[in-house]
């Protein structure tokens, strides 16, 4: 039994116990008082019929009449006169009367009344004795008109305190929850402070609560701040910040391999003349230029979700998604380091720019040399020149966007979709879970393809949130109707996130269905996650509730992001590949990633590498305290 209803019992019992040992007293104290009353009322009746027969001299015959006519007339259930000798002389008995009160009321609280005896005399001569008992029918009647109205006063007393109770309790109960509140996000691995109560018990509780909190905050943050140096000092540039030349071509290979960034761009950048500058200007203005480039391509990389590296010492390479323009990206990088050199150096940064592009399974040899040939091609055409390769001139989707989209949302509404299952693998190599990506036909004689590969399509025309909801329902079918079945991960989209209709449909699928929620894991992309914070809490708050497991993939990128991500109260984290890729000859990615899972461990969150490509990553993936791992070199046995 909860604390709120023992206190709550104990007022009651309490006010119960008081008002009934109030109405028992009150009740007795009032028997007590019209036992009295009716006793003295007998003796002053029978004295003053027994005073007024003596001095009348009355014989038998007129005692007889007296008594008569003083019964006929009044409340007695007994009138007798006995003479000396015992005999009766007369005897006027009634039974007593029908009362207002309870036949049970009486019986429970009897009026205990003295008859009233007086001696009748004729002179010195003694004439009888007089015995007179009044009806107790008005004394019960008092009596229970007293108990009700005592009953009434104490209910309404009751009510009052009850209400007074009520709000006392109130007062007690809304900082208690918060401080219980506090204690489940707790373990919950979520950290949020309260607002101290007036309550002074409670006000120590919820100030050594908050104190706790901060600490734990305060900690967590201080070893993100640590691991975010290591991971900055693995995988980036010391003087532009930008990634480094190992950092990118992982990054590049993953976008290789990917389906997302198919038909995407890569743009190489030279400086003209650097080193003959750098001798001129000196160490620090070439370093100052070289960050003036970089501040130039970052900003270009996050508006069109890229990624920007310095790869050699004037060589910078940016790397484009599928849906970007990389000519019009390529000319704009170029306008602005123009006018960075108008307000700096004479003569300043001039830079020629080659661009390549992708195709999934293409060799990164073969898309380096492709993109190297445009670039010296735009430096023998001079300053600020950029060259297209002609093969990457060639290549692109037929079809447009519209038609795509159209054929998109025939594939959901035909059911031309299937879930295609990755095993992840704990380092024993027992099967954790799987992850589903969803697979579509466009056209019934076609190839299955990753829904992944249409995002650029599919986010514009609003079909992401009916991929996912299509995905999220057929995994729930497959749960249902393979009990032994593993649990399954989705990955969903932050479109997704943001549509109403979305969210509203898959918790209601979650609530109905509590048994298989709790198989289902959902996941979404790290960068998805940090760009609108606030709207994946109240999703992990609300789904976590329903039951399904929260996490992240593609983690490790937005590490700066930490700060925000660790009281969200995540189950997992999936590191992205790229801090996997050749892990077994990168000591500070190993002291990284050891550091991100003892922090991820503390949260209470599981921790497993993406895009493991084979036996040499998983074997260094031992040492760093990772509970599992992804990727093609993990494969279910039979």
């Amino acid at each position: 039994m909860s604390m709120y209803r023992q206190l709550w019992l104990a007022i009651i019992l309490s006010t119960l116990l008081a008002l009934l040992g109030g109405l028992l007293a009150s009740t007795l104290n009032a028997r007590s008082y019209l036992s009295e009353q009716l006793s003295s009322k007998n003796s002053d009746n029978a004295a003053a019929l027994a005073l007024a027969l003596s001095q009348q001299n009355a014989d038998a015959v007129m005692v007889e009449l007296t008594v008569a006519a003083l019964f006929d007339g009044g409340h007695y259930e007994l009138i007798r006169v006995v003479d000396p000798l015992g005999k009766t002389i007369v005897e006027r008995t009634a039974p007593a009367p029908a009362s207002t009160a309870p036949d049970w009321f009486v019986k429970a609280l009897p009026l205990s009344a003295a008859p009233g005896k007086a001696q009748i005399s004729n002179g010195w001569k003694q004439l009888g004795t007089l015995t007179l008992v009044s009806t107790s029918r008005f004394a019960y009647q008092s009596l229970w008109k007293n108990v009700l109205q005592l009953v009434a006063a104490l209910a309404l007393s009751g009510l009052v305190a009850g209400y007074l109770g009520t709000l006392i309790l109130r007062r007690l109960r809304e900082p208690l929850e918060r401080v219980i509140d506090q204690a489940t996000a707790i373990s919950d691995r979520r950290f949020e402070l309260i607002e101290v109560p007036n309550v002074p018990e409670l006000r120590q509780l919820a100030i050594a609560m908050n104190s706790t909190v901060t600490r734990l905050k305060g900690m967590f943050a201080e070893e993100a701040q640590r691991l975010e140096v290591l991971r900055i000092t693995a995988n980036y540039d010391a003087v532009t910040g930008l990634a480094n030349r190992t950092f990118f071509l992982v990054q590049l290979l993953d976008a290789l391999d990917s389906e997302e960034a198919a038909e995407g761009s890569l743009l190489l950048l030279r400086l003209a003349d650097f080193s003959r500058q750098s001798q001129r200007l000196g160490p620090t203005a070439s370093q100052d230029r070289l960050r003036a480039v970089a501040e130039v391509l970052a900003q270009h990389a996050a508006g069109a979700h890229g990624v920007a590296a310095r790869i050699g010492e004037s060589d910078f390479a940016l790397l484009l998604p599928s849906q970007t323009n990389p000519e019009e990206v390529a000319q704009s990088v170029l306008s602005a380091l123009s006018r960075t050199s108008a307000a700096g150096n004479a003569g300043g940064p001039t830079a020629y720019i080659g661009i390549g592009r992708l195709q999934r399974g293409q060799d990164i040899a073969g898309l380096m040399a492709q993109a190297s040939t445009a670039l010296a091609a735009a430096e023998a055409g001079g300053r600020d020149t950029i060259r297209v390769s002609a093969r990457a001139e060639s290549t692109g989707m037929p079809d447009t966007a519209e038609e795509t989209a159209q054929a998109l949302r025939r594939a959901l509404e035909q059911g031309r979709v299937r879930l295609a299952p990755f095993p992840v693998q704990d380092l024993r190599g027992e099967l954790v879970h799987r992850e589903c990506r969803l697979e579509l036909k466009l056209d019934e004689a076609g190839d299955w393809q990753a829904a992944s590969r249409f995002r650029h399509v599919s986010e514009p025309f609003h079909l992401s949130s009916l991929m996912d909801l299509a995905a999220a329902k057929m995994a729930l079918e497959k749960l249902r109707s393979q009990p032994g079945l593993a649990d399954l991960a989705l990955q969903l989209s932050a479109h997704s996130l943001h549509d109403t209709g979305f969210h509203t449909s898959l918790m209601d699928l979650l609530r109905k269905n509590p048994a298989l929620a709790s198989r289902l894991c959902l996941e979404m992309p790290e960068a998805d996650a940090v760009m609108d914070i606030s709207t994946f809490r109240t999703f992990v708050k609300e789904a976590r509730k329903n039951g399904s497991r929260i996490g992240l993939n593609h983690f490790g990128r937005y590490f700066s992001h930490a700060g925000v991500l660790h009281d969200l109260g995540l189950d997992f984290v999936k590191v992205d590949s790229s801090f996997i890729r050749g892990l077994q000859y990168s000591t500070d990615n190993q002291v990284f990633l050891k550091g991100l899972a003892s922090v991820a461990h503390k949260m209470g969150m599981k921790v497993y590498a993406e895009g493991v490509i084979d036996r040499a990553e998983l074997a260094a993936l031992d040492g760093t305290g990772f509970d599992g791992a992804a990727g093609p070199a993990i494969r279910e046995v039979g």
